[in-house]
């Protein structure tokens, strides 16, 4: 068995498969065994399987093999595929899917491939595609019990923030709307092969049964989000009112809308909570 952890090792696997790192895929390769482990514990999944987004040369692959029934590892690099054969050939419950996960039909792959298991979802997820990849998970309702994502640590400080906090954004409320996240570990970004710019976090989502607050309309909840972050620094009303989101209503009628919600009409956007959104978007 390789040690996928050790630089030595992946560069003589991309050497001898004629294998090029390709920025555009986000492909940096973890080299701390300690992080594996955190991914491993914090997926928790002895009795069931997890399905891995990019596993890359099989670092965090063969890892989760050894905690979980299964693994489904989709991959959308066809080179790698030469690659992984090679480093997880000892594994029996590990199958490798080609594919880009924002095209794949997920709840089709799970059904297939796992049954009535339970499933988590482990991935070290490109920095371009964060956040698109995240919101297919959270908004398919899958049948998934937590999601467990290293992305850039700046990403993971938005993905838990909280009103009032300069981090706290639309990201913020999306992610909290379907789950509860918590930070697993910080990774430094001497810890991989290539070695990006920035520092990663591991950050574990724990689905709820239910959204965290009850809408009519969650597409109007969602553009109502919208429309205030992307005017975070007006004032709620203004942010209401320049984006279009109020319809043909003056700020004296959003005013008196947001005063029944308890709120003065000089507030910002960023320091309101996930219920008091829900409750705007109702009244308004």
């Amino acid at each position: 068995m390789y040690d996928l952890t050790n630089r030595d090792v992946i560069y003589h696997l991309a050497q001898s498969h004629g294998f090029q790192f390709k920025k555009g895929f986000g492909q940096n390769f973890l080299t701390d065994p300690e992080v594996l482990i955190e991914i491993c514990r914090a997926a928790d999944q002895k009795e069931g399987g997890i399905l891995e987004i990019g596993p890359g040369f099989g670092t965090l692959t063969a890892a989760l093999a050894q905690s979980a029934k299964k693994v489904v590892a989709v991959e959308v690099d066809k080179r790698l595929f030469p690659v992984l054969h090679e480093t997880l050939a000892g594994f029996q419950n590990i199958q490798i899917v080609e594919g880009d996960i924002l095209k794949v039909d997920i709840p089709t792959l799970l059904s297939e491939e796992f049954g009535d298991m339970p499933v988590s979802v482990a991935a070290n997820l490109p920095y371009y595609i964060t956040t698109p990849i995240l919101m297919k998970l959270l908004e398919g309702k899958l049948p998934i019990r937590r999601i467990v994502v290293m992305v850039q640590k700046e990403v993971a400080e938005r993905m838990m923030a909280s009103p009032g906090r300069k981090d706290y954004g639309a990201l913020s409320i999306a992610v909290q709307y379907y789950a509860s996240p918590r930070l697993v570990c910080t990774v430094p970004k001497e810890d991989f092969v290539p070695m990006p710019k920035v520092d990663s976090a591991v950050v574990a989502l724990d689905l709820l049964d239910a959204p965290r607050v009850e809408v009519a309309d969650e597409k109007r909840f969602f553009r109502l989000i919208k429309a205030v972050f992307a005017q975070r620094r007006k004032t709620l009303v203004n942010g209401l009112k320049n984006s279009g989101f109020a319809g043909d209503k003056t700020k004296e009628e959003i005013e008196e809308i947001l005063a029944l919600c308890g709120l003065d009409k000089n507030i910002r956007g960023e320091t309101l909570s996930i219920e008091t959104f829900a409750q705007i978007a109702k009244n308004l």
